[in-house]
């Protein structure tokens, strides 16, 4: 495996509640992402856009195949990995401020009962400045905008320490105002070498923010710089498979992958 592959997937395949008719949830996928890339998953409803960050989670078991990170398994190296859930799973209404959810980030780090340490508060601190949230860090986050709302569980996700971030539809419910103000987030996450692998449903938004795309239709359809990726015939052929999984007696074309 390159040095330069941060996360690497072989013969990846997920079998469990959402899979339909003996179909995988996810199936048979082997690729590598880059250290430092902005990848956007991509695909239609159901192609295992959430599946395949839950798996590298570890939160849904592996019917076959690998998922390594860096030169360590998972489990080793669940301290580098930070994920943002959807917005809809998130009770926005729950009493707490912004400072101590982002001190939530420091938590894996401390032994039972102990309190944050210097250290840690230094790292809260920094991740509050770095996404502009000093100014509310003691307000409630329901009083938030939602573009606030994401930074603050962003802020949340460097005070962990992390160097791979794990997004679930960041940009879903958000308005321009807070679409933009990701977008240079996460493109200035990029430059400083920050790896975003994030589950993206619009093609026309991921073409704006990403520079790399997974598609998939389950299966991977095909991998690389977006422009590589997002392809008439690939875009065609990903809708196309999605269609026939739900029917079964519909011939399933097959899946590729971009050079």
């Amino acid at each position: 495996m390159s040095a330069h592959h941060i996360l690497s997937f072989r013969d990846v395949t997920v079998t469990y509640g959402r899979a339909r008719r003996g179909q995988p949830a996810l199936e048979n996928l082997s690729v590598d992402i880059a250290c430092g890339s902005l990848t956007a998953i991509l695909g239609p409803n159901g192609a295992g856009k959430s599946t395949l960050l839950r798996a590298i989670l570890g939160w849904v078991p592996l019917a076959r195949g690998e998922i390594r990170i860096g030169d360590q398994h998972p489990e080793h190296a669940l301290p580098r990995l930070a994920y943002l859930p959807q917005r809809h799973l998130i009770d926005w209404d729950f009493p707490i401020t912004v400072r101590s959810v982002v001190e939530q980030g420091r938590y894996p780090s401390l032994r039972p009962w102990q309190r944050l340490r210097p250290d840690d508060h230094q790292r809260v601190e920094r991740a509050l400045a770095e996404l502009d949230l000093g100014a509310v860090a003691d307000r409630q986050i329901r009083q938030l905008s939602g573009g606030q709302q994401q930074r603050v569980f962003l802020a949340r996700a460097l005070a962990q320490g992390a160097d791979i971030f794990l997004l679930d539809e960041p940009f879903a419910g958000l308005d321009l105002f807070a679409v933009e103000e990701l977008t240079h987030i996460l493109r200035s996450w990029e430059a400083q070498g920050r790896t975003v692998l994030a589950a993206v449903h619009g093609l026309d938004l991921a073409r704006r923010v990403f520079s790399h795309g997974l598609l998939l239709a389950t299966q991977l359809i095909a991998a690389g710089p977006l422009e590589t990726v997002l392809t008439e015939h690939n875009v065609d052929l990903a809708f196309r498979r999605a269609q026939c999984v739900h029917d079964p007696a519909a011939p399933i074309p097959p899946a590729g992958h971009s050079p």
